[in-house]
């Protein structure tokens, strides 16, 4: 295996499980918190249905739930990273 290949394989394994998540879930836990368990006002993400969590965000990207901010990010996530995401969150412990 080539040096950097090496590099970055142990660097991945020894990165937190948080770390760990998609890029796209990554972004989130800015405002929903650590692994999405939520934060203040804003609800957690932790532990939620899958599918829920897709049906969310697709009607935050075509403007058919309200929300302050979700709208606009909503629109920057592909389908791929939303699904990732929504699997993700729906793994971590509420």
């Amino acid at each position: 295996m080539r040096p950097l290949p090496l590099l970055l394989a142990s660097l991945m394994l020894a990165t937190p499980a948080a770390a760990q998540a998609p890029l796209a879930a990554q972004g989130c836990v800015g405002c929903h918190g650590p692994n999405g368990a939520g934060m203040g006002s804003v609800p957690g993400l932790a532990g939620r249905d899958r599918a829920e969590m897709i049906a969310q965000m697709n009607a935050f990207r075509a403007n058919e739930r309200p929300a302050t901010i979700m709208g606009r990010i909503a629109r920057g996530y592909t389908e791929a990273e939303i699904i990732a995401s929504a699997e993700y969150f729906a793994r971590q412990p509420r």
